[in-house]
């Protein structure tokens, strides 16, 4: 059987930790940045765990697991 494919838009996007929970970053943090205040610029920075009903279908898009 041949070897599957990871979903490339997936291994830039997600992390993984060791316990198998994913994490993410949040959006909007690209542009047009002057108009937020800087305490949700802060808050929005780092990487944040996905809700576990979105972990099963990011887990089938990456069959051998994320670095």
């Amino acid at each position: 059987m041949p070897k599957l494919k990871t979903k490339s838009g997936v291994k830039k996007r997600f992390k993984m930790r060791t316990d198998g929970t994913l994490l993410h970053k949040k959006s909007g943090m690209r542009h047009g940045l002057r108009k937020r205040s800087i305490k949700e610029k802060r808050h929005d920075k780092g990487f944040f765990e996905l809700h576990p009903s979105d972990i099963k279908c990011i887990k089938r898009c990456v069959p051998y697991g994320l670095k």
